[in-house]
């Protein structure tokens, strides 16, 4: 074990007449890693100056090498509609994340320390964990956050004590890619034997005033080590407090707030919560200081949902976990990258599927604004694969609920929990009960959240009595049943659980231009005209026209906002296919076409004038290549070459009958009233340019695309889009990142869009190279070295602060092009 060296400290709560300061600690460097170990391996005097040292958040799978063979399945995907199965080697992303890992590190707790706990916010998977060669616990679900109490195995004061972490990954155990190891943070909390319970605060808004901008709020708190002679003070803003008394190791307290601002996603605005412990004779015993937002939630069937008393949709997308290049390690700068990027597409709220959430994002959906729907389970009991969750939820279903709301609760962001998805057993009256019973319970811990479930069995979940259970009915795509759905069950209100999956691979268009479903290519790609879904899936035009037409439909979370490692739908048994082409952004974080259309249906306070495709197609010169335009206006018209094409306007009148039964399957015209299409132009080479158009007539904006020459130069400067903040510095903490994009561009700075160099990378000064990633669902190179191909002219590369200050420079260069370099001042 190599030298201990001072833990990095998050918080520390210093109160002078504390007989000890609470410190939470997060374990981040001096980590030991292997993948291989005998048993011995928690012992203090184990022997692991061979392992390798890593830092923790780690995804020991992401550097892979890509490989068929790693987790290959052989099954029939139910939720795909296969009868028979068949061969899959990508469908959990062909990185090898199956197996046993191993970590030691050595930690020192203060010698007034009375009480200490081990905060594990996730480890991949079935973590034991062990303390100076003594077993002190363990968990089975790799999403959830767990706490062990090590108070009874640790040395205090200047002796070292070891931590050991044993996870196993087992074969066919996922769906898509889990990642594996410690891959979010480990935290060291250290606190007095009278102490704030880890969890223990509860605050809930019971009422708000617009009128006033004031709100009642209730704070309860539980507690560990107190007796009805200690006391309890909390603290809201620091202004408004109260003074109680302990009850049978609780407190209650309730606070009348005035001058407040109603946390939303356009208004994230979070509050200090500050509860005091003190004992009989005053003492400071612990402090514990959380960001809290005051809002109210509701659903029923006259408003919909309500956020502060006023109706609104959600605009949501579905997040796997996974952070594209640098894998499932769970990275602050990462998820806010995400997040804004998604904001600046007008998208106000993130569906965490299929899985738990990091505390980090919760953390950054609070601070920047975003809804979610925490989700819980993948599985309950039937397996969709054999070493699943299955294997847990009998025993395991309440500790893991339990440790989900009591970890989350005090998150304004969460509006709902999701108990499950696309659970096989909602098609039975025992799956009902499963159902009421987690829902029950979930209410007993907090009653101010709905629950839903993910359903896709229509005609089961009637039968079955699992729809009318639920208190919100979510539906996973069956847009052709909402209207029964409405009709049928008592909640007069339907969300779209997870909508479209309209598939695509950006800067990819295949011709002839035709709506279809599950269609592939023998490229491995599919095309970016927005119009290719799965036979169980839909585009998005079927989900807006409902939502759009009926005040009943409260909005929808769509499949999904990135593309992530595994499930390669439509090419699930395709031999080098890795990722999902389902993202709104691809794996590098690059908009895809369809991006421009939902911004230009769900931003309201940004112009979007989007062109598609690109222009450059040698070969198809006087072939019909149809052209589309994405905008937030009416009309537009377009010229080839100065030539008008004509100027068109968006259907706003065409609607879904009223039995449901008209989709944009069956009716093309609904997409024209979200698009502008000109379907009969014939390519030739020059520029295409579109002039749109407000209600009124008047000209209010244009966007041009041209034919691209030879590659000719690199460029390279952070990912930027209209309301996302731009350049940024980075923190010099070691942790921070920054992305930047690498374009082929020609002598005159358009983008070449077929070009695929190899691109090799050098990063110098005050940060280090992390990561690269191109986008391309069937590349097989490894994100963790500094090189690789264009796809589509770009890549992104994700570079970290390594813990100095000064300035940093990204440098690409490729054979035959002009190098470029960007820089980023680290303080």
């Amino acid at each position: 074990m190599r030298r201990i060296v001072f833990i990095l400290l998050t918080m520390l709560v210093v109160t002078a007449s504390a007989q000890h300061a609470r410190t939470e600690s997060v374990l981040k460097l001096d980590w030991m890693f292997t993948r291989s170990a005998n048993a011995h391996f928690a012992e203090v005097d184990y022997d692991d100056s061979d392992w390798q040292e890593v830092t923790v958040p780690h995804d020991w799978a992401i550097s892979g090498p890509f490989d068929n063979n790693n987790d290959r399945q052989t099954v029939a995907i139910e939720q795909n509609g296969e009868q028979e199965a068949t061969e899959k080697t990508g469908r959990t992303g062909s990185l090898p994340w199956t197996g046993t890992g191993y970590y030691r590190r050595e930690f020192r707790v203060a010698h007034d320390a009375e009480r200490v706990i081990l905060n594990f916010d996730g480890a991949m998977s079935e973590p034991e964990v062990y303390v100076n060669g003594t077993k002190a616990g363990e968990w089975k679900y790799g999403y959830n956050a767990f706490n062990i109490d090590i108070t009874p195995y640790i040395k205090k004061g200047s002796h070292h004590n070891v931590l050991a972490v044993k996870l196993r990954n087992l074969p066919e155990s996922s769906r898509w890619y889990p990642g594996a190891g410690l891959y979010r943070p480990v935290t060291l909390i250290q606190t007095a034997a009278k102490a704030v319970d880890q969890w223990g605060i509860d605050m809930r808004t019971m009422s708000i005033d617009p009128s006033r901008h004031s709100a009642k709020v209730s704070v309860d708190v539980k507690l560990v080590g107190c007796d009805s002679a200690d006391k309890v003070e909390v603290e809201l803003c620091g202004t408004w407090g109260v003074q109680v008394a302990v009850k049978d190791g609780k407190v209650h307290a309730e606070l009348d707030v005035t001058n407040v601002t109603y946390w939303s996603p356009e208004h994230p605005q979070l509050y200090p919560l500050k509860v005091r412990v003190k004992d009989a004779q005053g003492r400071v015993k612990d402090e514990v200081t959380r960001r809290v937002g005051i809002r109210t939630i509701s659903y029923t069937a006259e408003h919909g949902f309500q956020l502060n008393e006023m109706t609104r949709k959600f605009r949501g997308v579905c997040l796997h976990h996974d952070l594209g290049m640098i894998g499932a390690a769970v990275s602050k700068a990462a998820l806010v990258r995400q997040v804004e990027l998604l904001k600046a597409m007008g998208c106000d709220a993130i569906r965490t599927a299929h899985n738990m959430p990091s505390q980090l994002q919760m953390d950054v959906c609070d601070s920047l604004g975003m809804l979610v729907m925490a989700e819980s389970f993948d599985m309950w009991v039937y397996p969709k694969c054999k070493n699943g969750y299955c294997r847990f939820y009998n025993d395991w279903w309440q500790r893991d609920l339990e440790n989900l709301v009591l970890a989350n609760r005090l998150h304004p962001s969460i509006v709902m929990w999701s108990l499950g998805n696309e659970i096989p057993e909602q098609g039975d009256r025992k799956g009902t009960q499963m159902l009421q019973a987690m829902q029950d319970f979930v209410h007993q811990l907090d009653p101010t959240r709905a629950c839903t479930s993910g359903m896709d069995r229509w005609d089961n979940v009637i039968a079955s009595g699992f729809a009318d259970a639920l208190d919100i009915v979510g539906l996973n795509y069956r847009t052709f049943k909402y209207k029964t759905a409405y009709e049928r069950l008592h909640q007069k209100f339907v969300l779209g659980s997870e909508t479209a999956s309209t598939i695509s691979s950006r800067g990819v268009y295949k011709f002839p231009v035709v709506r279809a479903d599950g269609k592939t290519y023998p490229d491995g790609q599919c095309s970016s005209y927005d119009l290719e879904a799965c036979w169980w899936s839909n585009i998005p035009e079927d989900d807006w026209v409902l939502q759009d037409d009926n005040d009943w439909v409260i909005g929808e979370f769509v499949w999904t906002g990135f593309d992530y490692l595994g499930e390669p739908t439509p090419y699930d048994d395709r031999m080098n296919a890795r990722s999902s082409y389902f993202g709104i952004f691809d794996l590098a974080g690059l908009p895809k076409d369809r991006y421009w259309l939902y911004r230009s249906h769900w931003n309201k306070n940004a112009e979007t004038i989007h062109l598609l495709p690109h222009w450059t197609w040698p070969g198809r010169e006087g072939e019909v290549t149809p052209v589309y335009c994405y905008t937030n206006y009416p009309s537009a018209e377009l010229f080839v070459n100065g030539k008008s094409q004509g100027r068109i306007s968006k259907r706003m009148d065409e609607r879904v009958k009223p039995d449901g039964g008209r989709t944009v399957k069956e009716n093309e015209p609904l997409i024209d009233r979200y698009r502008l299409r000109w379907n009969d132009v014939k390519y030739e080479p020059g520029e295409i340019r579109v002039v749109v158009y407000d209600a009124n007539g008047v000209r209010r904006g244009e966007s041009v695309c041209r034919t691209a020459g030879a590659p000719y130069k690199l460029v390279v400067s952070q990912q930027s889009l209209d309301e996302y903040h731009g350049h940024k510095t980075l923190k010099a903490d070691g942790e921070d990142m920054a992305f930047f994009v690498v374009q082929a561009v020609d002598k005159d700075g358009n983008l070449c869009p077929e070009a695929n160099q190899q691109i090799n990378v050098h990063v110098s000064g005050a940060a280090e190279f992390k990561g690269m990633c191109n986008g391309d669902a069937t590349s097989f190179e490894v994100f963790t070295q500094p090189t690789m191909k264009l796809f589509k002219g770009q890549l992104v590369v994700g570079v970290i602060s390594n813990g100095h200050k000064g300035n940093a420079k990204i440098s690409v260069e490729s054979p035959g092009l002009r190098s470029a370099s960007a820089k980023i001042k680290a303080k």
